[in-house]
């Protein structure tokens, strides 16, 4: 006989989370870290750098179509953007190493995810009041004009707060003064208000409605990160050797072999992503140690030692199972594994350096024309002709004068110039066509190829720069 019984969905719906109010070091680190990371993002744009007066003097300017990226006082060309790819493996480097010693760090303080999320709760606070109130409000079927109005109110700002995050974004690719006048004028390019309305939906959509959703289910790292940990990664956990068994602490003699747990749920009631840390290592958990402010606040109230919820070592759960003191912070953070983590970060990090420090303000490219390879004049003189791109990195105009070295018989010339010299304008790469002509029965004409160098000089600095390539004869 077959089971008719309907099969499992595999799909949960989401159930509205509202997380209580708390206080404590933890919780006010996140206001500062909150604080720090919004204030850079909205005011970096707006941060002015000199950098002469032909280069724009937006500090942090992403010129997509100049090509060019500037960072205060660097600026980074296209054919460096190894620079990008070298801060990017740090980045990565960087995650581990924090993973590894510290767990779930960055999703706790610092993702982008969670910085807005916590803005967005903070308004939802603000307006509709705390835990309580907001699950009244959410579970009043009536729909009377005090939660429309709170309702609105709240989705009006949480729109604001996502119009000023796609705002800010937009402001990083364009000069911000002149890209804030388009806007407000409605002069600016398509893409403008299309980034900007994109960036406003998904902040006001992630922020609010999504939330833990996103940590869950579109971010992948929650599912990578065991790959970082181990046994002697400092993670927020319980002690349930000391907790258990829970249970309310009243005045009697059911009570005496009770741990220090009284069941009071605050730190379910606080946690953002819903879970209970009693349960053990979850997925879900972000460690944003927000469960250990309102642990020790009742601990605390209830005359009992702090630290029931706190950010502990499995490696330690032995000892201080046997009432030995956990082995110092230090020596789960200096351990093989984030030692070799921070130094390879630190290897990028000074290669980065030093690739910096040497590159030069001047460069050059040569490319010879191969259709045709060379002319032959009237004469019998052998010509070729090479497209040289001459990169001025500096703030102002420069003259740079073009030479070249090999056989003695050369003769260069520039294309539209008197002379061999060439004007680059600032922060600008030039292309300029060269003829290197060799007379007739000279060696270079008749010879199959001649190997030759082409120089570029900076009349106002005296830096130069080099590049080999070939001269084409005859072959006779």
């Amino acid at each position: 006989m077959s089971d008719s019984s309907p099969a499992p969905s595999l799909y949960a719906a989401r159930e509205p989370i509202f997380p209580r109010r708390v206080s404590g070091k933890f919780r006010n680190l996140k206001w500062v870290i909150m604080a720090v990371t919004l204030g850079i993002y909205y005011v970096l744009p707006w941060i002015r750098w000199d950098r002469g007066p032909e280069l724009p003097d937006q500090a942090v300017l992403l010129d997509l179509a100049g090509r060019r990226f500037y960072f205060f006082w660097i600026e980074i060309w296209p054919h460096e953007f190894y620079f990008v790819a070298g801060l990017l493996v740090m980045a990565g480097l960087g995650l581990f190493l924090f993973t590894s010693a510290l767990g779930r760090v960055w999703c706790g303080y610092t993702c982008p995810q969670t910085v807005w999320t916590d803005l967005f709760i903070l308004v939802e606070r603000w307006i509709e009041g705390d835990r309580n109130a907001r699950l009244r409000l959410h579970r009043q079927k009536k729909l009377d004009l005090r939660k429309i109005r709170l309702r609105l109110t709240k989705w009006v700002v949480w729109l604001l707060i996502g119009l000023a995050t796609g705002g800010a974004w937009v402001f990083y690719f364009a000069d911000a003064p002149t890209l804030l006048h388009d806007l407000v004028t409605g002069q600016a390019h398509p893409v403008a208000y299309t980034t900007m309305a994109v960036l406003t939906f998904t902040t006001f959509f992630f922020g609010g409605f999504a939330r833990e959703q996103i940590c869950i289910y579109a971010c992948p790292w929650p599912r990578i990160q065991s790959a970082m940990m181990d046994e002697d990664t400092l993670t927020v956990g319980y002690r349930d050797w000391r907790g258990e068994p829970r249970g309310k602490h009243r005045k009697s003699a059911e009570t005496e072999n009770l741990g220090d747990c009284i069941d009071c749920m605050a730190c379910v009631n606080v946690c953002p992503m819903g879970i209970d840390i009693r349960d053990g290592q979850q997925m879900e958990c972000i460690t944003c140690a927000l469960c250990i402010d309102a642990c020790d606040d009742i601990m605390t109230k209830v005359g009992k030692p702090r630290g029931l919820i706190d950010y502990m070592a499995l490696s330690d759960e032995t000892n201080e199972r046997a009432g030995k003191p956990p082995r110092p912070v230090w020596k789960h953070i200096l351990r093989p594994r984030t030692i070799m983590y921070t130094t390879l970060w630190g290897a990028v990090g000074l290669g980065l350096l030093f690739a910096l420090f040497i590159r030069a303000d001047i460069s050059m490219t040569v490319a010879p024309v191969r259709n045709p390879t060379y002319v032959t004049l009237s004469d019998g003189t052998i010509r070729n002709a090479y497209d040289v791109r001459l990169a001025n990195k500096h703030g102002e105009a420069r003259e740079f004068e073009l030479s070249l070295t090999g056989n003695p018989v050369f003769s260069l010339s520039l294309e539209g110039e008197e002379g061999a010299t060439v004007m680059v304008p600032a922060d600008t790469a030039s292309l300029q066509r060269v003829y290197i002509e060799a007379p007739k029965s000279s060696a270079p004409a008749n010879a199959e190829a001649t190997e030759v160098r082409l120089w570029v000089e900076d009349l106002s600095s005296g830096e130069r720069a080099s590049r080999d390539t070939t001269f084409n004869g005859r072959g006779d």
